[in-house]
């Protein structure tokens, strides 16, 4: 049988701003207590008490923060160059035959120093170029079905360090400070 406290583990770990907050323990246990009365009420599908929500708030034990791991910590500080480029120009075509034909002839008459990003999903690519490019894109890719396009868009390239897929956080770390800004990723 699901109790208070497995409810309000469940509700922290999807939602790591709170749970971070919790572990820095700059929330208000009374207030978050008031808030989660409904969805865990919802959840055990019966009224709770808000003391019994609060006792489990202040019981939660977050997994190890992550923010003191000294590998994570020491990589945060040395990252490598950090780059923006802006003006830039993002497309989306559905996928085709004739679309990589179309992707290579870009290649081949392409400056080597415009930005350039090009990703392929299982129904749609996206390219993301120098809004320099912008004319010359839309004349190759003519023939293509384009399901969208947005100007104005910056790029931030981060050297990271070769080990950076085995540190757990390292991601979330730099993600959450756009998020925490309000910046569309």
């Amino acid at each position: 049988m699901k109790t208070v406290a497995d409810c309000v583990e469940e509700i922290l770990v999807t939602q790591p701003f709170l749970e971070e907050a919790l572990s820095r323990r700059i929330i208000n246990f009374s207030a978050l207590a008031e808030e989660l009365q409904e969805p865990i009420s919802g959840m055990l599908r019966k009224p709770v008490k808000t003391g019994a929500i609060m006792m489990a708030l202040r019981r939660y034990n977050p997994p190890k923060d992550l923010r003191h791991s000294n590998n994570l910590k020491s990589i945060l500080k040395n990252l490598g160059d950090i780059t923006v480029r802006s003006n830039l120009v993002d497309f989306t075509f559905k996928n085709s035959s004739t679309l990589f034909l179309s992707h290579s002839k870009i290649l081949e008459s392409m400056n080597t120093t415009i930005f350039y990003g090009f990703s392929k999903g299982i129904h749609e690519s996206n390219l993301v170029i120098s809004m320099s490019e912008k004319e010359k894109i839309q004349s190759q890719f003519a023939d293509e079905i384009m399901t969208s396009t947005q100007d104005n868009l910056s790029a931030i390239s981060i050297a990271l360090p070769e080990n950076n897929t085995q540190v757990p956080g390292l991601y979330y770390q730099i993600f959450k400070r756009f998020a925490w800004e309000g910046i569309s990723l």
